[in-house]
């Protein structure tokens, strides 16, 4: 990668071509910024890992010249990456209150808080960060409250990241988006535009969330029973309509579910909910009252198999039991590669009971991203000369991209691109200028990229075919195996039924041992390939199968 000390570089190291683990690359000169630092949860091979965060190598490599990090919004797909990265970069991190309020949450967790140096900003705000960068904001609407984007004023042009948004006329809240401000950027000149490609398949408007504030209320004013409501922890209006629509038909709330109970606590906290006094209950108190003044608030809309709607709907909640006749709403729709997880959810409650509303039968949901129309629409105040469309499977971002080539941005203009590329822009002309190290870093329990293909691959043989552990004793002084081979196997074979099967392999491994000389049986490297030749091409043979097999050889000395 050659360097234009006169351009501005914009290098995504997540969010293009996936879903998830969104972070951006400004680079001007000497100076750097960061535009949010995502996780993404892991894909179904990936077994063990916990979440999938950016690769920071080249970030390490230049952590000198990064003067911030900026956070568009509380969601773990833009701020989930900080903890296990922060301790490294240690520079500032922007974010606005309800956002840095999340994620003092998530580092008290790491018992990190200390290294996490915040600066809380606002929509109307304007921050010089660095000689080259000044930052403005503007309000967006999304499915978390305090969400802006950011505009990144340099001296090659002005770059908007839109993160992710759509135009909701009617907020819970009230709060619409700064049209006013995004207008004049357009006629004063944007020179790249970040826009948010995850709805760009849809045609049409994203619906506003108080539509399901009407089915919510509907819900709650026809049900004679108990109402389990399950959504994402960090959807603040949803919640807010909730409890609205529970303090209106005289039930008592009770939340369950950690992440969730985190949520409701800070945002009541820092004034984004409005919980009437003495609505909330604690969950020990749920059979002091009758199933139709009873509402319950939980995690688990899509299915996670430790979360507390999951839990509930197999009878192993500690304190939440289906009761025939409870009304579960799902308010959300499942994340793509969770359909097979809610599935089992809604049948385990439907079984217990339960009568489950979700979408799409019932209008319980709608997206906090935008439509094809709103692209449109975000698109032609911005104006940007050149467009990178984000936040979006390769597909998505091909839509976005058609979508520009409608309201008049040359195709020329508009870069499809996968994480690393390195795009660079001046005042006349942009280009491609070669790529930087990015990627996938898995995290499983307190390990942060010390699991890779190899132990994934091993992961998925061992789930598909188990392992065949064989012992041998060996006696340098004899010059003899004197134990063994021994067979023990997990996830193989039903030792008890193939008892006959795992004597024939024994006979065979020591007709395949007996063919050493002596040399070879003191060389384990000979000894432990043979076993795993022979072991290997028996069991395949006999059961179609191939499971690991791991040699263990001993040594003992006779005496």
């Amino acid at each position: 990668m050659s360097v234009n000390s006169d351009c501005l570089q914009v290098i995504p190291l997540g969010g293009v071509g996936e879903i998830g683990k969104n972070m951006f690359v400004l680079k001007y000169g000497q100076e750097m910024l960061v535009l949010d630092a995502g996780l993404k949860f892991p894909e179904e091979d990936m077994l063990g890992i916990d979440v999938v965060i950016p690769d920071i190598s080249f970030l390490l490599e230049y952590r000198s010249l990064i003067k911030g990090i900026i956070l568009t919004h509380g969601h773990e797909d833009h701020i989930g990456a900080i903890p296990y990265i922060i301790s490294e970069l240690n520079v500032p991190v922007y974010g606005t209150r309800l956002t840095l309020g999340l994620l003092r949450a998530k580092m008290d967790e790491f018992e990190q808080l200390r290294q996490l140096e915040c600066h809380e900003i606002t929509a109307d705000q304007r921050v010089k960060i660095s000689p080259s960068f000044e930052l403005d904001f503007f309000r967006t609407n999304h499915s978390i409250p305090d969400s802006v984007g950011v505009i990144i004023y340099n001296p090659v042009g002005t770059v908007v990241y839109t993160s992710d948004y759509k135009f909701d006329q009617t907020p819970v809240d009230g709060k619409i988006t700064d049209f006013y401000k995004l207008a004049k950027l357009g006629r004063k000149g944007v020179l790249v535009a970040l826009s948010d490609s995850t709805n760009s398949d849809r045609p049409g408007f994203t619906p506003s969330e108080k539509e399901v504030g009407k089915t919510i209320d509907d819900i709650f004013r026809l049900s004679q029973n108990r109402i389990i409501f399950a959504t994402f922890a960090s959807n603040i209006h949803r919640i807010q309509q909730v409890i609205d629509a529970a303090y209106l038909h005289r039930r008592k709330i009770c939340v369950v579910g950690r992440s969730i109970i985190n949520s409701v606590q800070i945002a009541s906290e820092l004034g984004y909910l409005k919980i009437p006094e003495g609505i909330i209950i604690d969950p020990d108190q749920i059979g002091q009252y009758p199933p139709q003044k009873l509402a319950v608030i939980t995690t688990g809309s899509q299915g996670e198999p430790m979360s507390a709607l999951t839990r509930i709907s197999v009878s192993e909640h500690r304190w939440v039991e289906i009761i025939e006749g409870d009304t579960v709403i799902i308010s959300a729709s499942p994340i793509p590669g969770n359909e097979k997880l809610v599935a089992r959810t809604v049948n385990n409650l439907f079984q217990r009971g339960a009568d489950v509303i979700s979408q799409p039968l019932f209008e319980v949901h709608v997206s906090g991203h935008a439509g094809e129309e709103e692209i449109k629409m975000m698109l032609n105040l911005l104006r940007p000369t050149y467009l990178i469309p984000v936040h979006g499977e390769y597909r998505h971002q091909v839509y976005q991209a058609r979508i520009a080539e409608k309201v008049g941005i040359p195709r020329n203009n508009i870069f499809l691109v996968e994480p690393g590329t390195v795009m660079e822009f001046s005042r006349e002309q942009s280009r491609i200028n070669g790529t930087v190290a990015a990627g996938k870093v898995l995290v499983d329990g307190l390990g942060i990229g010390d699991v890779g293909r190899v132990v994934l691959r091993d992961r998925r043989l061992l789930s598909e075919d188990g392992i065949v552990v064989v012992v041998l004793v060996i006696d340098p002084q004899q010059k003899a195996i004197v134990a063994g081979p021994e067979i023990i196997t997990r996830g193989f074979i039903y030792v008890r039924e193939s008892e006959h099967l795992l004597e024939r392999a024994r006979n065979t491994l020591l007709e395949c041992l007996l063919e050493l000389n002596v040399e070879q049986l003191l060389d384990w490297n000979i000894v432990k390939s043979r076993v795993r030749d022979a072991a290997g091409t028996f069991f395949y043979d006999q059961t179609g199968r191939r499971p690991i097999i791991l040699p263990v050889i001993m040594e003992t000395s006779s005496k």
